[in-house]
């Protein structure tokens, strides 16, 4: 702490040189740390001149291109594939769903079993799969994985056994047919290849055992698995940037843009090979006109949508949130279906099957077409209102559904988008894997049609515009409502970007930026996103935005926070106390200070270092070598033989030597009892000795913050660093520490504190003014951590 690092480094390399000198001189080991902290050697190249002529060209190339390159080509190829084998298996699985039901036409009974049954049989087998594999790939993946990105270690998240239940369950969730999205668990698996490409790549390179850059290629990965998705490059990486990232590293920017238009592109050339296009073209294409895309007069009713969307989207996170909420609370039925796990996902699949049977209820909401059928019809060119009631025109095709000769159209557009929003909120809630992205979209298209064909209504003869009529677009209306929908429950504006890539028109880029900056200033002022919605359900350890307006946060500082009584360790602590420490705390780093007078701060020393060197200080090598070096005898040395490393098994053979050699059962017992003593007397003196701090490795330079560091500033280190703790120093003395808990326990409580201002600034009036209940309704709300604020605030 008193000198610099450099200088201290090289005196310390230079005396370490020096010792190993001397021990070569002396005959001994140069060793120059304990056994459980040695370095890994370096592996010697053998083999001759092929492996050396191959490591030059790796060389060549990595020194080139650069180590990421062959990472993100590998990453955007593997996502790629999976995609693309997903897409099939669960389009061909939607073939054998309506193939069946149109087999089956003219027997209700059996239409209904056979629409019923399918569906329940691949929800329930993607819920017990994924159960038995890897609990850990149920539901969307993106709330645990901003939890990952903000630093924190979830446990099994990002292993192999989740990639696979993840894309076996979700596979079958969306052969299902069920409202369910590709999107959020699309993003989780794309983190686990990068999880598992890191591992296998930290073979060739130690650049990537780095927490830090494994970190930059997790954010790159949620950009290759929106990009996947959509084949939308340009929007996957905003829609990871705004999704996962608090604050984003620009060096990340060109790396998610690689990846996600490589990975893109062989999605799409696949789908060319399987001959589902003719050539690389948007997911959803429209053919919208481009010259008079739509009129001046129209955008009120863009805004209109956007206001509408916003006010929807939050109620749809509301809505959600409740559901999960009523699953979670302990009652019996709850216990009674976390018991059997399989009942709820089999009964909402079948009151969502039953609902939409096509010969029932779902002819009333077009209830047989599939999700990309839904967005394809929904986006057609065609103006269902003026053709209503009359022979369908050439080229209508599925959209047809939506013509029903009793009901009007906009009946059923209602009915479409009422049922369909409730379904969708509560089968996002299933224990599968499941996004809510494409059933949101879809929502938001449905309602963007409804204003469409309101709109072709009212203006029947089109707008008029340089001596030209130009007829209403409800197929814009309702990309522009897809946009806006899918934005206020994310929270997202690149949602409108991502738009423009499925659909491969641009026309409409004003008005779907307005409707989608509308819904973003809708939604977050009545709920959080979706995502930030299911961090809080499930508690995860996320640190949440401070929000925008609470100056207060301005006048909180850490002193006002931090944990005051810190654990720590001292230059003179023995090893008992070391010991003690580590069996009464679970802390994953612990200070070390010069003395328990000064408490000055020299560092930080991880808990499994302290481990393994503890658990070396009194092993039992260390205390043979001891006993060698000691004045003992070589009958006290072969009795230690006797007790293996816990001191408390018999050598088999030792003992059979012995008894072999004369000696008594009897003898051996007590010789074995006066070893055992004699290790316990060992161990004894041996915690009483003073550590060896020169023996275990110190982080010198242990994130610190003073007293009066505002929360804002806090808040902005630990979001920005991915912080889990920062010691709080005065002068150099350790005098409190902060970790991410009591940073995220102050944020609810900004908005109920004052600025600290002295009670002599308040008028005497004032004071007398203000009823002692309301006093003590002000602060008996907060927590206990900002007490001494209470009181000020009481006196003032």
């Amino acid at each position: 702490y008193r000198e610099q690092l450099g200088s201290f480094a090289r005196r310390e390399a230079t005396r370490l040189l020096a010792e190993n000198q001397r021990r070569k001189h002396a005959g001994e080991a140069p060793t120059t740390r304990p056994a459980h902290s040695r370095p890994r050697p370096v592996a010697v190249e053998t083999g001759g001149a092929p492996l050396n002529c191959a490591a030059r060209v790796q060389k060549y190339i990595v020194t080139k291109l650069g180590e990421d390159w062959i990472f993100l080509v590998l990453l955007g190829l593997t996502m790629a594939l999976v995609s693309w084998c997903m897409d099939y298996a669960s389009a061909k699985s939607l073939q054998v769903y309506k193939w069946m039901h149109g087999e089956l036409q003219g027997n209700v009974l059996l239409q209904y079993l056979a629409w019923v049954t399918y569906p329940m049989v691949l929800i329930m087998f993607a819920s017990l799969f994924c159960h038995l594999v890897a609990p850990q790939s149920i539901g969307s993946g993106i709330p645990e994985l901003k939890t990952i990105l903000r630093g924190v270690v979830l446990k099994e998240y990002l292993t192999l056994k989740a990639f696979v239940a993840k894309v076996i369950g979700l596979t079958a969730g969306l052969g299902s047919g069920m409202p369910v999205g590709k999107e959020g668990p699309f993003v989780h698996i794309a983190s686990i290849c990068a999880a598992v490409l890191s591992k296998i790549m930290s073979i060739f390179s130690g650049v990537y055992e780095n927490s830090a850059h494994n970190q930059d290629l997790l954010v790159c990965a949620c950009a290759v698995g929106v990009a996947t998705c959509f084949a939308a490059p340009v929007g996957g990486v905003l829609f990871s940037i705004e999704v996962t990232s608090t604050y984003f590293a620009v060096r990340n920017y060109w790396r998610g843009y690689f990846a996600a238009t490589f990975s893109a592109f062989i999605f799409r050339v696949l789908s060319v090979w399987n001959k589902d296009a003719v050539t690389i073209t948007a997911l959803f294409r429209t053919n919208f006109r481009m010259e008079f895309p739509f009129d001046l007069q129209e955008l009120p009713a863009f805004a209109i949508i956007g206001i509408s969307c916003g006010f929807l989207g939050a109620f749809f996170v509301f809505l959600n949130r409740q559901v999960v909420l009523v699953m979670r609370r302990q009652t019996a039925l709850t216990r009674f279906l976390t018991k059997h796990r399989l009942i709820y996902p089999a009964v909402v699949t079948l009151v969502i099957a039953t609902l939409t049977f096509p010969p029932g209820f779902g002819q009333f909401m077009a209830g047989e077409l599939m999700p990309r059928e839904c967005i394809t019809s929904l986006f057609d060119n065609f103006t269902w209102t003026k053709i209503w009631g009359s022979p369908p025109p050439p080229g209508l095709g599925r959209s047809a559904v939506w013509l029903h000769p009793q009901v009007n159209v906009f009946i059923i557009l209602l009915l479409f988008f009422v049922m369909k929003f409730w379904m969708s909120a509560v089968s996002t809630t299933m224990p599968i894997p499941s996004g809510a992205f494409m059933p949101v979209f879809i929502l938001g298209a449905a309602f963007g049609r409804l204003v469409g064909e309101i709109m072709a209504t009212l203006f029947p003869n089109g707008i008029l515009f340089d001596g030209i009529v130009y007829r209403i677009l409800p197929g814009g209306y309702a990309v522009i409502g897809a946009a806006a929908m899918t934005g206020a429950v994310t929270h997202t504006v690149s949602t409108a970007v991502i738009c423009f890539e499925l659909t491969g028109q641009i026309s409409h880029i004003l008005p779907m930026m307005v409707a989608v900056i509308l819904a973003n200033m809708v939604a977050q002022g009545l709920q959080p996103s979706l995502y930030d919605s299911i961090i809080q359900v499930k508690k995860l350890p996320y640190l949440p935005e401070l929000g925008f307006g609470h100056f207060s946060k301005y006048n909180i500082f850490v002193e006002d926070i931090m944990v005051r009584k810190v654990k720590f360790l001292s230059s003179q602590s023995t090893y008992r106390e070391l010991n003690n420490l580590l069996k009464s705390t679970s802390l994953k780093t612990i200070p070390l200070v010069d003395s328990k007078e000064s408490m000055i701060l020299l560092g930080s020393i991880e808990r499994s270092e302290l481990l393994a060197f503890c658990d070396w200080w009194l092993s039992a090598e260390r205390r043979i070598l001891s006993q060698r070096q000691g004045p003992a005898s070589r009958e006290s040395w072969e009795s230690f033989a006797y007790v293996d490393e816990e001191g408390a098994e018999e050598s088999e053979e030792k003992v059979c030597d012995a008894l072999g050699n004369g000696r008594s059962s009897s003898s051996i017992t007590l010789s074995i009892t006066a070893r055992k003593d004699v290790s316990t007397s060992w161990e004894e003196a041996e915690l009483d000795k003073q550590i060896d701090i020169d023996q275990i490795r110190i982080d010198p330079s242990p994130f610190q913050l003073v007293e009066r560091t505002s929360l804002h500033k806090t808040h902005t280190l630990f979001s920005l660093l991915g912080l889990s703790h920062a010691y709080v120093t005065s002068i150099g003395k350790l005098v409190g520490v902060v970790a991410l808990k009591e940073v995220r326990r102050a944020i609810p409580h900004v908005a109920l504190l004052r600025p600290r201002s002295p009670c002599s600034a308040v008028p005497s009036h004032a004071c007398a003014a203000v009823p002692r209940a309301l006093c003590l309704s002000i602060t008996l709300p907060l927590p206990s951590f900002l007490l001494r604020r209470s009181v000020l605030l009481h006196r003032c």
